[in-house]
């Protein structure tokens, strides 16, 4: 009877017991910490080349002939500038005036061919691709493009079309090798990393380097066709007074 009576005065503390045995301690409010931004990639934190390229590209998509006109007259300023400046020789606007006339008219020319090697010999092999649109380019493009710059150079200068062959002869099979240095490596470089839409932008850049180095070498042509002429006319002259000297003899 004893026991019976003190089961339920002990059933309730053993409760609580256990309850404060099972329950988990009080959570501490945690420490606030301030919310963290993910960093921008580097391109983006660029400031304000990073907003003329974005503005640059707005505009490629808008009016991409525009464009690439704008661009190509920049480039070829920019390339005659720095050939005058490595020159060393008194400044010649009228000379820059002819680059520019030259990159304008090349403008869309170039721009559809990049756009064709970028929609054709595409293949199953990305190394296949990549190597059959550097050989068309380095085979097709370069000879017709220089041969194409030289020529308008020498004719807008004033040469005749005998002139102008020469001006040709002289320069392009440099220039072909040369550009075998440069420009292979450029075109992979651009169709393996960048999208469509950036590659010209890419070849600008690196374009004004190029056409500072075919500025130069277009104005080396020049000099020594001058020397060569003048060499021949003071051997003419010789001849003829020769041979005014024989006759009078």
């Amino acid at each position: 009877m004893t026991i019976l009576i003190l089961r339920p005065a002990f059933k309730h503390p053993l409760r609580h017991i256990q309850r404060r045995f099972q329950s988990s301690p009080p959570k501490k409010d945690p420490v606030p910490v301030p919310a963290t931004v993910a960093p921008l990639p580097l391109w983006q934190r660029l400031g304000p080349l990073t907003t003329a390229v974005q503005a640059y590209a707005r505009a490629q998509n808008k009016s991409p002939y525009k464009t690439q006109v704008a661009t190509a007259v920049v480039i070829y300023i920019a390339g005659d500038l720095s050939a005058q400046y490595v020159g060393g020789n008194e400044y010649d606007p009228v000379r820059t005036l002819r680059n520019a006339v030259i990159g304008c008219v090349a403008a869309i020319p170039n721009y559809k061919w990049f756009m064709f090697l970028s929609h054709n010999f595409n293949y199953s092999s990305r190394l296949l691709s990549l190597a059959t649109k550097v050989t068309v380019g380095q085979v097709v493009f370069t000879p017709i493009f220089n041969t194409y710059f030289f020529g308008a150079q020498a004719l807008l200068s004033g040469c005749d079309i005998p002139g102008t062959i020469e001006r040709v002869k002289d320069t392009v099979p440099t220039s072909i090798i040369n550009s075998c240095k440069l420009w292979p490596m450029v075109t992979a470089f651009s169709f393996s990393f960048l999208s469509i839409g950036w590659r010209p932008l890419f070849h600008g850049v690196v374009a004004v380097g190029w056409q500072t180095y075919l500025s130069f070498l277009n104005r080396m042509a020049e000099v020594k066709e001058r020397e060569r002429h003048e060499r021949e006319g003071r051997m003419d002259v010789g001849e003829r007074v020769g041979y005014v000297v024989a006759e009078a003899a």
